[in-house]
C-alpha cells in the first residue's frame, strides 16, 4: 500500500503551449546568442607621468651597450640596447651601436616624461661609454654629474696551484 501513496504524490508533467510569448523568448534568447557580448568598461588612460630629472645609467661591455633611463628613486622609465636597435653580433659592442641606443632611449624619455636633467652612471669598459654620454649633450639633456660605478675587483682570483717539479 505504501506504493500506492508515493504514485498518487507524484506531479503530471507540465505541457508547454506553443503562445506567442514564447515564441517571442525563444528569439529573444537565440538573438542574445548571436548578438555580440557587451564591451567591457573602458580603462582609463594613465595620467602621463613628468619626470623631469633622473638617472641614466649605462651598461658597457665589449659586447652589447645598454642605456637605462630612471626616475630619481631608480624606477625604470626608458631602456634600450644595441641589440634592440638592430646591431647582431660583435657590431653591437661598437661605439656607433652605443651612439644609436642612447639615442633611442633618451628620445623616448623626453617624449614620454619630459625628461631634461640628468646624473650619469657608466659602468663597464666597452667602447660605449662616451658615445652614450655625447648623445645626452646633443638632446638638450643637461648633465649634472657623471660617476663611474665599474665594480672593481679587490684581492683577485684564487691563484693557480703551485707547480711540482
Amino acid at each position: 500500500m505504501a506504493d500506492d501513496t508515493t504514485t498518487t504524490m507524484t506531479e503530471e508533467p507540465k505541457k508547454v503551449t506553443a503562445t506567442p510569448d514564447a515564441a517571442d523568448t525563444a528569439a529573444d534568447t537565440a538573438e542574445e546568442a548571436t548578438a555580440p557580448k557587451a564591451k567591457a568598461p573602458a580603462k582609463r588612460k594613465k595620467a602621463k607621468r613628468n619626470v623631469p630629472s633622473g638617472q641614466v645609467h649605462v651598461l658597457a661591455t665589449f659586447n652589447n651597450t645598454i642605456v637605462t633611463f630612471t626616475d630619481g628613486a631608480g624606477n625604470v622609465l626608458t631602456t634600450c640596447s644595441a641589440g634592440t636597435c638592430g646591431f647582431r653580433g660583435s657590431k653591437k659592442g661598437t661605439a656607433y651601436a652605443a651612439q644609436v641606443a642612447a639615442e633611442r632611449a633618451a628620445q623616448a624619455a623626453k617624449q614620454n616624461y619630459g625628461f631634461s636633467k640628468a646624473e650619469v652612471f657608466i659602468k663597464g669598459v666597452g667602447l660605449g661609454r662616451d658615445a652614450a654620454v655625447r648623445v645626452l649633450g646633443s638632446l638638450d639633456i643637461a648633465v649634472e654629474s657623471i660617476k663611474d660605478v665599474t665594480s672593481v675587483p679587490h684581492g683577485g682570483v684564487r691563484p693557480r696551484k703551485a707547480r711540482r717539479i
